[in-house]
C-alpha cells in the first residue's frame, strides 16, 4: 500500500523540479533576449545555460571556426570538440585519433541529435585567437586516449591554451572556459 504512494510522491517531485527548472530557463532566455544576463560568473555558476535535450533554447548560433561545440553521448556525458568550416569540426575520437569529420559523423553512434556551441550571454561564439590553428596542426596525430585524464574536454583545452592539462568531466571544461573567457558559458543550440 505505501509503495504506490511513495511512486506518487515521487512523481509529484520530480514534475515540480521539472517545471522549476523550465521556468528558470525560460527567464533566463528573456533576459538573454532583452541584455540583461550577467556576464561574469558567481560563485559556481560557471555556466548558466546547459546543453539540454528536454529544454530547447529559443536561439540557434551560427558556428564560426574555433568554436568550441559539444553533443551528448548516450545521454549521460558530452564530448566535445573545436568548430572547423562549413559542417566540419575536429574531435579527440576515442581510438586516439585526433581528426577532422562531419557534424553528422560527430553525432553518429551517440545519442544526440543536436550539436551545442559554447557562447556569450548575447549569443557569440566564444572564440580564442591561436585555437584554430592548434586544432588544425594536431589533426591526424595521435593521442594516448583515457577517458578521464586525456579526453576530448582536455583536447579541447589544449587547442584554446595550449596547456595539457587533465579534465576529467565536461563540468570541469566549463569551469576553466568560464575563467579563460571571465565569464559564464552559454550552451547554444548550432544552426545547421
Amino acid at each position: 500500500m505505501a509503495l504506490p504512494l511513495i511512486w506518487l510522491g515521487g512523481a509529484t517531485l520530480g514534475a515540480v523540479m521539472l517545471a522549476d527548472r523550465r521556468e528558470k530557463r525560460h527567464k533566463l532566455e528573456h533576459e538573454r533576449r532583452m541584455g540583461r544576463a550577467p556576464s561574469m560568473p558567481e560563485d559556481g555558476q560557471h555556466v548558466a545555460l546547459k546543453p539540454s535535450l528536454w529544454h530547447p533554447g529559443h536561439k540557434q548560433v551560427k558556428p564560426q571556426p574555433g568554436a568550441i561545440i559539444c553533443c551528448f553521448v548516450y545521454g549521460m556525458i558530452e564530448h566535445t570538440g573545436i568548430w572547423l568550416d562549413d559542417h566540419i569540426l575536429i574531435e579527440l575520437h576515442g581510438s586516439g585519433l585526433i581528426r577532422a569529420v562531419s557534424t553528422n559523423r560527430f553525432l553518429a553512434g551517440r545519442t544526440g541529435t543536436k550539436i551545442y556551441i559554447a557562447c556569450s550571454h548575447d549569443h557569440q561564439p566564444l572564440i580564442d585567437a591561436g585555437v584554430l590553428e592548434r586544432a588544425e596542426a594536431a589533426i591526424f596525430q595521435y593521442r594516448e586516449y583515457d577517458l578521464f585524464d586525456n579526453n576530448c574536454h582536455r583536447f579541447v583545452w589544449s587547442c584554446l591554451t595550449g596547456l595539457e592539462e587533465s579534465l576529467p568531466s565536461f563540468n570541469d571544461l566549463n569551469l576553466r572556459l568560464a575563467a579563460h573567457f571571465k565569464q559564464q558559458i552559454y550552451w547554444d543550440e548550432v544552426l545547421l
